[in-house]
């Protein structure tokens, strides 16, 4: 396959033009940006043309759909902000930079901008950080403080301090989190915080303090920039590699990771199995108050659901190999009406709503002004994808 390399993308020539002139930017986003944000970016770059469009949310394709502006106006844009939609090349000759709304970018991997051209991609990797690992940490305190018992028992308007005597607190726990980014970043911090340790794995080793230090985009004060957190790195795409991380006694394991044709299906009942005869089984307290034994490890996954094998997993929560699970993802999603999953037991379910913040407009905006004094600077923009990589 050959790329095509548009005259005005942007490559190794990069040329400082701080006003931007020459250039327009496509806002196509669900909401409104807002008030002043437009005026802001444009005070900053006096020579920039900017066009909002609102478009809606929905499930992304390959081919995008139908245009939410006239096809004629894709003509001379450079830079575009978006979620789903993505014009065909043809469309779009002086088209440079695509800023994606979402931190992941397996959405659009087909589609022939991105697959035909050297147009630049770039994710919102980090705009999730703050709320996913809050959810993350929440629903792990939830479940070992059995909140959802004792919310069920408030419904009823029953006291009962049934279950009290089993409660643990998350002190020198060891959370390992798969998919070291802007996410599993955050909740390093706020795990470490609350005294845990912290195991990461990443693809690519980073043996040395300069390889683990963040090249992305995080909200100021936030993540670990320069990789202090983990006392224990593991890395590598074999499943030899992951299996030394999820060996390494974890007591919540977080998954993060991107949705690549490497990682579908990357846990599975071998996995589960692992966890569970990698550590001593703990006490539990079933629903009805009876003692059973479980697997150490509780899961939680705010990736995408086809990362974990849903059976699978059922199977692995029904039969104790894992203490519980929490899933933000699901596949299939949306999660069907009457699903097993809805019924298995020990898992909380949520509607992939982790991410979800009154905060998430601001701070994609901030990603997206950052890179065009990046890109005004004839700097290399934050949080690019990797064709090769996928993310």
């Amino acid at each position: 396959m050959t790329l095509i390399k548009f005259a005005s993308s942007l490559d190794n020539e990069r040329k400082k033009n701080p006003t931007l002139k020459g250039h327009k930017l496509v806002i196509l986003t669900p909401w409104e940006p807002a008030p002043g944000a437009i005026d802001s970016l444009q005070k900053q770059f006096p020579d920039l043309v900017i066009q909002y469009h609102k478009s809606e949310w929905k499930t992304p394709e390959a081919g995008g759909g139908g245009s939410p502006l006239p096809i004629e106006q894709w003509k001379d844009a450079t830079i575009v902000l978006t979620f789903t939609y993505l014009p065909q090349p043809k469309d779009a000759p002086k088209l440079q930079y695509v800023q994606l709304i979402s931190a992941g970018a397996n959405h659009i991997l087909d589609h022939p901008l991105f697959k035909e051209t050297e147009v630049e991609f770039c994710t919102a990797n980090g705009v999730h950080g703050p709320q996913i690992s809050e959810w993350l940490l929440l629903t792990y305190l939830a479940f070992n403080h059995h909140l959802p018992h004792y919310l069920s028992l408030q419904q009823q308007a029953h006291w009962s301090r049934g279950k009290f005597d089993s409660i643990e607190d998350a002190t020198a726990k060891t959370v390992g989190i798969l998919g070291y980014g802007a996410i599993g970043r955050q909740t390093a911090r706020l795990a470490v915080a609350m005294g845990m340790r912290v195991h990461a794995y990443t693809l690519h080793p980073r043996p040395t303090p300069e390889s683990r230090k963040d090249r992305g985009w995080a909200p100021p004060g936030m993540g670990d920039p320069d990789g202090l957190f983990p006392s224990k790195w593991f890395s590598g795409a074999s499943k030899e590699d992951l299996h030394a991380f999820l060996a390494s006694g974890l007591d919540l394991l977080v998954v993060s990771t991107p949705l690549t044709p490497g990682t579908r299906h990357l846990l599975g009942k071998e996995e589960f199995q692992l966890l569970y005869d990698s550590s001593t089984p703990v006490n539990c307290v079933d629903e009805e108050g009876k003692s059973e034994k479980r697997g150490r490890t509780f899961v939680s996954n705010i990736a995408r659901g086809p990362v974990i094998n849903t059976d699978e997993l059922i199977e692995a929560l029904e039969k104790g190999l894992i203490r519980g699970a929490a899933l933000d993802v699901t596949d299939p999603e949306p999660l069907p009406d009457g699903h097993k999953l809805w019924s298995t037991r020990n898992v909380i379910v949520t509607p992939h709503v982790s991410g979800a913040s009154t905060r998430y407009n601001e701070r994609v905006l901030a990603i997206l002004e950052e890179n065009l004094r990046r890109l005004g600077r004839g700097e290399r923009l934050v949080n690019g994808v990797s064709r090769r990589e996928g993310y």
